[in-house]
């Protein structure tokens, strides 16, 4: 059993700057690779970046890449989305959540879910 717990969404101008938490209880089994998805009002959920722990490969979808940056704290359990020079078009639900298979990259999957962090870009 995995629960996931989010932290950090909130409201940023445009340009500006957030950063997301999430904290990981269960097994070493469920969480070795761990990703971050968002969903706008109206479109379908995307992938937005993941990470492997045991490795430390990291991937983020193209509209993200330079401004986003992903980490994991293994010890502590928790990973982070560091987001800069942010977009109205970053508004959505941002997820975390646990990935099953453990792949990351394009068309990765998630598995176990946090409830999820609303995330505004506006002026």
């Amino acid at each position: 059993q995995v629960q996931l717990v989010e932290s950090g969404g909130g409201l940023v101008q445009p340009g500006g700057s957030l950063r997301l938490s999430c904290a990981v209880f269960g097994g070493t089994l469920d969480s070795s690779a761990l990703g971050w998805f968002r969903q706008a009002s109206g479109k379908e959920r995307e992938g937005v970046s993941c990470i492997r722990s045991s490795d430390g490969i990291t991937y983020y979808t193209d509209s993200v890449k330079g401004r986003f940056t992903i980490s994991r704290d293994t010890a502590k359990n928790e990973m982070y989305l560091q987001m800069n020079s942010l977009k109205p078009e970053d508004t959505a639900v941002y997820y975390c959540a646990t990935l099953r298979p453990p792949f990351c990259g394009l068309g990765f999957r998630g598995n176990y879910w946090g409830q999820g962090t609303q995330v505004t870009v506006s002026s």
